[in-house]
């Protein structure tokens, strides 16, 4: 099974909306303004209600409701609408996949736990643009929707992990790669910014001398979301090695106040992401 085949043609089965597309499109047009942007937006109306919904979420708490696109952009920024937005239409691609080969609301919570947290470390460290933390987060995962598309048994397979056997080690197993690697291989075929799909391409690197400060959050985000979202299998730190959080100095207790905080969030902030509440539009 090859990984690059298989994201070459999730990249045409699974299309991202035009307008996330004309997004990216447009502010890589350094003459485009934010009318520009916010005109792009308005004309579709998902992505519209979509946005105003983050907007208006847990992931910023603004004191004043944010009514308007442009308002929206006003404070939280061009750069962060294009993640949302993006965030977004990848969730939209994935709307039509089958729950009965997985469990797909295990799925988003754990994506959205995963990003919530990333988004909540980054920020404690001083990281800058933290919504692309959430994005890489949220999406690490989107291989294994791939796989239950176009491989169901073998995504059957693979999601029969268990206290001694971690999901990336029973992918490997299974695939010969894991789902971190597909995803990042689809969101390169999307052209999307690296610094999303790069961090992504080795959550799951054993041995890795060049490893940043990017891959070390998500990585760390990963486990805590991993044994959190599956406490009937993991006990609480099962996963976590004490260099994933030693290397960006947080102590166990910094680690407490990001699963209590972002667990609040995810109740609030999944229904914004999971396929299943896009049937309005």
């Amino acid at each position: 099974m090859n990984v690059n085949e298989l994201a070459a043609n999730a990249s045409e089965l699974f299309v991202l909306p035009e307008a996330v597309t004309r997004i990216k499109e447009c502010m890589d047009d350094h003459s485009a303004s934010i009318d520009d942007i916010a005109d792009i937006i308005a004309h579709d109306p998902g992505l519209t209600a979509q946005l105003l919904k983050v907007a208006n979420s847990a992931l910023y708490r603004f004191p004043n409701k944010v009514e308007t696109i442009s308002k929206a952009l006003q404070v939280i920024g061009t750069r962060a609408a294009y993640d949302l937005a993006l965030a977004y239409g990848v969730s939209h691609a994935f709307n039509d996949i089958s729950a009965k080969v997985i469990d797909l609301d295990k799925y988003w919570e754990q994506s959205v736990s995963c990003g919530l947290l990333s988004k909540y470390l980054a920020e404690q460290k001083g990281q800058r643009e933290s919504e692309r933390y959430f994005v890489s987060g949220l999406l690490h995962n989107v291989g294994e929707l791939v796989m239950v598309a176009s491989h169901p048994e073998q995504a059957r397979r693979c999601a029969a992990y268990n206290k001694q056997v971690t999901p990336s080690e029973l992918q490997r197993a299974i695939l010969g790669f894991t789902y971190a690697e597909l995803s990042a291989r689809l969101l390169m075929h999307w052209q999307i910014p690296q610094s999303i799909y790069r961090p992504v391409g080795r959550l799951h690197d054993v041995a890795d001398s060049e490893q940043d400060t990017d891959t070390d959050i998500l990585k760390l985000a990963y486990v805590l979301a991993l044994d959190n979202v599956n406490a009937d299998i993991y006990p609480s730190y099962h996963n976590l090695k004490e260099a994933y959080h030693e290397s960006l100095n947080f102590s166990r207790e910094d680690l407490e106040d990001a699963l209590d905080i972002t667990n609040l969030q995810c109740v609030s902030v999944i229904s914004l992401f999971n396929p299943n509440s896009f049937m309005l539009y």
